[in-house]
């Protein structure tokens, strides 16, 4: 296990060295987080996931799924509605001791008006102007295996971006996740994701008509120019805790560190290479069917208007429902004193199938 861990860390100091047009928050969308559950407890879930959502947050905790088949839809609104966020998996057994599952990821910004086109004999004819999208997509392939020692099991991603701005950017990327889950005998459980360990990498093309770049230039908008940009990678550590309460009750605790190495971020440890971002979530559960969660993260200094600095978090709760082959799961999330109106209800639904049962 220490040899593995080594091996992460290895790989991912690695493209931080040689690595080149690196770009900070490139292909963020990739860390919104999906499931109500995984929301509600502030995204503290790395360690002790276990069902279809794994091939998301640790594709090592596929090896845990309870059902031949399990299927996950989430939809939700950011930015007042602007921006649509829809997910969607897959996960299945395909052996006693190893999973695959395949997810998807969509954000985007609909509607955007296009008034590059609008130029008819020299005049503005703004019945000319179009709509387009900025659209992000995400393909996820997951496998995990577990070892026949120790409570441990591996498992990795290999991922596909798809990114679009309308008809004049668009982008195909193509990275590797890699992570490990360990679950031990006294119900403490433990996890290390390395996202992007090998750098994904995203191959932009643009395209503009010779009016779209004369517009351009007539307002000096320089033309963008192809090129790659590299996602670096960032590293999850997680260590979760599993009680029983009497014989209907339970509680689960988990901490998080989410260490970013695209430079200085305003997270509570930092430097100009490496940040650390912690956060953690509980969820109180009663008969294993109904669930309370709540969580805590984004802990960030902010300067006030009147230049006081002063530490801002954000806490997110949730609730789920969990019926014998369906569950539901919500989530109030990105809620803060300091953007009290800056908030989402999120609604997940997860269906679970044995394909043996008559």
């Amino acid at each position: 296990m220490k040899k593995t861990i080594a091996t992460f860390c290895l790989i991912g100091l690695m493209t931080i060295a040689f690595g080149q047009n690196t770009y900070k928050y490139s292909n963020e969308f990739l860390n919104v987080g999906v499931g109500g559950k995984a929301l509600g407890m502030s995204q503290a879930v790395v360690a002790s996931v276990d069902d279809v959502t794994a091939g998301y947050w640790n594709p090592a905790g596929l090896v845990h799924l309870e059902d031949n088949l399990q299927v996950s839809y989430m939809h939700s609104n950011y930015f007042a509605g602007i921006a649509n966020y829809d997910y969607g998996a897959l996960g299945f057994k395909t052996g006693e001791n190893n999973a695959m599952a395949v997810s998807f990821v969509r954000m985007g910004v609909d509607g955007i008006p296009n008034t590059l086109d609008i130029l008819k004999n020299g005049q503005f004819d703004y019945d000319l102007i179009t709509e387009f999208s900025a659209v992000d997509y995400a393909f996820l392939f997951s496998y995990a295996q577990k070892l026949l020692r120790n409570g441990l099991s591996m498992g990795g991603n290999a991922k596909i971006v798809r990114r679009k701005a309308g008809q004049f950017a668009s982008a195909w990327g193509f990275g590797i996740d890699a992570a490990m889950q360990y679950k031990a005998d006294n119900d403490w459980q433990f996890a290390l994701v390395a996202r992007d360990v090998t750098s994904t990498f995203n191959a932009w093309n643009y395209t503009f008509t010779d009016a779209q770049k004369d517009v351009l230039s007539q307002l000096d908008q320089p033309l963008p120019k192809n090129s790659l940009e590299i996602t670096l990678p960032r590293f999850i550590l997680g260590a979760a805790k599993h009680i029983d309460i009497g014989e209907k009750y339970s509680f689960d605790g988990e901490f998080n560190v989410n260490i970013t190495t695209d430079g200085k971020r305003n997270t509570v440890l930092k430097s100009n290479v490496i940040s650390a971002d912690p956060y953690f979530g509980v969820q109180l559960g009663y008969s294993d069917a109904v669930f309370i969660r709540g969580g805590l993260g984004t802990i960030q200094q902010v300067t006030k208007i009147d230049d006081r600095e002063l530490w801002s978090f954000q806490p997110n709760i949730g609730v789920g429902v969990n019926l014998d082959k369906f569950a539901l799961d919500y989530a109030m999330a990105n809620v803060s004193s300091a953007a009290a109106t800056n908030y989402s209800h999120i609604f997940s639904i997860k269906f679970k199938i044995n394909a043996g049962e008559e």
